[in-house]
């Protein structure tokens, strides 16, 4: 599933085309993909943007947000096989299977969503504000933006792996499988790790090393295993760099020792025993 790097690489890619511009259509073509289902045709074409000027793109963690100068915003949802595609040739979609919606935009640029897996979809929100009040409200603070004291403030008491803790959106948004191996590994921190056993340094340092994995990710396009692109069909280049995540078995970049592996929260999870060492738990009383 695409994490932060690969939204945010989608972001920037729409954001030169979109900003500034007026929709002039919008069409649903697969109702599930959309939330709210009971609407009407035409006020799911309203919610869908119709007729509104693009005032900005805001995105969340793993989540992006197409917001108007109305105040309308419709959230993206990639999921698994999820795309946003810009099309300069209205004629051009009709090389494209499963596309659940379609907009134009100043009549002369199409963009598509399409789907194959339906994991995805569209959320319409009819107001701005209720990007941070209701639609991202269960969601932790922007891994880019994660600082260490708020890692040790959600999640410093819990018996949790300090995985899970990664993967957890409440805790931070963002941060799925890839990265998170990632930023364990350039942290030096095994994923088995229980969030109460580190110290404030180990999380500030865990904190700087997700925010160096994503920003690396994203100057690199992200990661595209197999069905992420961005708005111009461009994959990432991001899995060149992966140390840890898909490698199990493999020897270590930094040291050669095999890496190990499990699964964790129901996610394959790889380490390397020598660079993240099993913690020793510390003595209670």
């Amino acid at each position: 599933m695409p994490e932060l790097p690969e939204v945010e690489s989608l972001r920037r890619s729409l954001e030169p085309r979109l900003v500034g511009g007026t929709v002039t259509d919008a069409r649903l073509l697969r109702a599930d993909v959309c939330s709210p289902l009971a609407r009407p045709i035409a006020a799911r074409a309203s919610a869908l943007l119709r007729h509104a000027t693009i005032a900005s793109l805001e995105r969340r963690g793993k989540q992006l947000a197409i917001v108007a100068h109305d105040g309308r915003c419709l959230i993206i949802q990639l999921g698994m096989t999820g795309q946003i595609l810009l099309l300069d040739d209205p004629a051009a979609v009709s090389f494209h299977t499963h596309v659940h919606a379609l907009w134009t935009v100043d009549r002369d640029t199409t963009m598509l969503f399409r789907d194959p897996r339906r994991f995805g979809g569209l959320r319409p929100v009819p107001a701005r504000e209720q990007l941070d009040t209701v639609a991202w409200k269960d969601l932790g603070p922007d891994a880019l933006a994660i600082q260490g004291h708020d890692l040790l403030r959600a999640a410093g008491r819990s018996a949790r792996p300090v995985k899970s803790v990664l993967l957890d959106q409440a805790v931070l948004a963002g941060v799925g499988n890839i990265y998170a191996d990632e930023s364990l590994f350039l942290a030096k921190l095994h994923p088995l790790a229980q969030a109460r056993d580190l110290g404030e340094r180990q999380w500030d340092t865990l904190a700087q090393c997700v925010r160096d994995v994503l920003h690396d990710a994203i100057a690199q396009g992200g990661s595209t295993l197999r069905d992420y692109v961005d708005a111009l069909g461009r994959s990432g280049s991001a899995t060149e760099s992966h140390r840890v995540y898909g490698r199990r078995d493999l020897p270590c970049l930094s040291c050669g020792t095999p890496l190990a592996h499990t699964v964790l929260s129901q996610r394959a999870t790889v380490w390397c025993p020598h660079c993240q060492p099993e913690p020793t738990r510390p003595r209670r009383r």
